[in-house]
């Protein structure tokens, strides 16, 4: 057995042993790859294919849903434990989480699916999916076509790409299939460097992680910095460390338009309670700016197959 192989198999059988002899990014990378490998040892790409095409299409949803100007935009997210906090909810049950956003207003809900790191499951997205109808974005490392046949075959909107764990080329294949099979991408960057690359990949979406996924560092100055850069017909997305309603409302005046947020939620003894408390105190959207945008609304996006494709 190669020495990678053993490493990966180390670090899914000890990811805190793994995160002290290398960036998180990476372990959790190494991990994704080799549990991809044994999900495709049992269940063939073919016959995944298969259930992925049997799968309503809903594509734009996502898009759509963020791109909105008369309210929060925000994407509440289902997860069970983060690498830096450790269990957020020891009474996890998503489908219930999930249905409480969705009363509360949620624009979107993200659902965590990666298992080592995060306690997820690709049966928490299917069960999501069967409770609301809301766009929904599979939050984990993408880094196979093979996980996004997953994701339409759980019935996913959206994915996420992480631009710091591919290559560009990797990227560029991985954005223009997702979109070939009706899923709506989130991009995400941690710098100006990273925003080039998502941006030359076609990204659509672009979130802003105000968390240095190598370190663990909350700065949610990060989305400041970056805003002025992203073009116009983009949707802007904040992640992380959105704690305040001051908070939304800052970064909305600066153009952004959505914004994911988990810890937050997950460790409120009612996650879809302090949503509905969150919109509430934001300013009234009627009032808002958006001066970024001007007012506009997203281009629609031609998918393939679609109406406005030809």
């Amino acid at each position: 057995m190669s020495e990678s192989a053993l490493d990966n198999k180390s670090a899914i059988r000890n990811p805190q042993s793994a995160m002290s002899r290398a960036d998180l990014l990476a372990t959790i990378v190494a991990a994704t790859r080799r549990i991809v490998e044994v999900r495709q040892e049992r269940e063939p790409i073919a016959e995944l294919e298969k259930r992925a095409a049997e799968s309503p299409s809903r594509a734009g949803r996502f898009h759509t849903a963020l791109g909105r100007l008369d309210r929060i935009n925000v994407i509440a997210e289902c997860k069970r434990r983060s690498p830096s906090k450790g269990v957020l909810r020891a009474d996890y049950d998503p489908v219930a989480i999930a249905r409480g956003y969705a009363d509360a207003g949620a624009a979107a809900i993200s659902v965590l699916t990666e298992p080592t790191f995060f306690d997820g499951a690709l049966d928490h997205l299917t069960a999501v999916r069967q409770a609301v109808d809301l766009p929904l974005l599979r939050k984990d490392f993408i880094v196979s076509e093979y996980q996004l046949l997953e994701a339409k075959a759980a019935g996913a909107d959206a994915v996420l790409l992480i631009v710091s764990a591919l290559r560009p080329v990797e990227l560029k294949v991985l954005h223009d299939h997702a979109v070939r099979l009706g899923l709506d991408v989130l991009v995400e960057v941690h710098d100006a460097r990273e925003l080039d690359v998502a941006i030359d990949s076609g990204a659509r979406i672009v979130g802003v992680n105000n968390r240095n996924l190598r370190t663990l560092e909350v700065d949610v100055h990060a989305s400041d910095d970056l805003i002025a850069r992203i073009p116009a017909e983009v949707v802007a997305v904040s992640e992380s460390g959105l704690k305040t309603a001051d908070d939304l409302d800052r970064l909305r005046e600066l153009g952004y338009r959505a914004f994911l947020i988990g810890e937050r939620f997950m460790t409120a003894q009612d996650p879809g309670g302090e949503l509905r408390g969150l919109l509430e105190r934001c300013t009234n959207t009627k009032d808002a700016k958006d001066t970024k945008k001007k007012g506009t609304t997203p281009a629609p996006i031609a998918w393939p197959g679609s109406a406005d494709s030809g």
